[in-house]
């Protein structure tokens, strides 16, 4: 993963986990950096984080534990380029992230997207809790139908249960303000394909915390452990 780069494992390893787990910009880290003497450039420091975010978030997907059968989905808000662009999330029961998805658009073809990608990787819940939102609602019961068509099994499939309550939704809308508290520093993103990267890994991270992999050494490994294992 590392191989030919003048940077030594460490210190790249070191600037991602910082830059996507605490609120520090890219000019901080650059000026941390050198106070260890290491001469890095921020826009150094953004690449590693472009490039390594999403080969990480593969190998920790890899080892993700499941997920419950009750999920709760809903979308927040992300600015970039001064314009408001859209974060789907779903959290189960427990808290655990289940899938997210950046769209440039709320709309029912996202919210249909970001289904699809949560079924394929999860299988199927029991039970969604949505706010009031219509769009979601009929998402879930066109990828639900669609689903159960497709059904080659013999055994019947039971169409999944929609709750629509604002109240039982607090839950992600809590879990919304982990990303929103790394996202509201960095002040807007510069295009959507860096959000997109950007915000995989900071939901990496996010999981991480809630220790939602499996990793044979250890069972409870820190987040500067996590970032090593999946590295090695």
């Amino acid at each position: 993963m590392f191989k030919g780069r003048h940077f030594d494992q460490s210190v790249i390893l070191l600037c991602v986990r910082w830059y996507l787990a605490y609120s520090l910009s890219l000019r901080d880290l650059e000026d941390m950096m050198a106070e260890r003497g290491i001469s890095v450039d921020h826009a150094t420091i953004h690449r590693w984080t472009v490039h390594y975010a999403p080969l990480l978030l593969e190998r920790f997907n890899r080892r993700k534990r499941p997920v419950g059968r009750k999920w709760h989905v809903d979308e927040t808000y992300i600015k970039v380029r001064g314009r408001w662009m859209y974060l789907y999330r779903a959290i189960d029961s427990n808290g655990d992230t289940v899938e997210f998805w950046f769209s440039e658009r709320r709309n029912l073809p996202a919210a249909k997207r970001f289904l699809r990608k949560a079924l394929k990787r999860h299988g199927r819940p029991e039970r969604i809790v949505i706010d009031g939102s219509q769009t979601n609602r009929e998402a879930i019961l066109s990828c639900d139908a669609a689903e159960r068509l497709q059904n080659r099994s013999r055994r019947e499939l039971k169409p999944i249960q929609i709750r629509q309550s604002a109240y039982l939704n607090n839950r992600i809308e809590q879990d919304h303000r982990a990303i929103k508290r790394r996202v509201r520093p960095m002040l807007g993103f510069q295009s959507p394909a860096t959000a997109r990267v950007i915000l995989s890994g900071i939901e990496m991270v996010h999981m991480m915390r809630k220790q939602q992999a499996k990793y044979a050494c250890n069972r409870q490994p820190s987040l500067a452990e996590q970032f090593e294992l999946l590295a090695a």
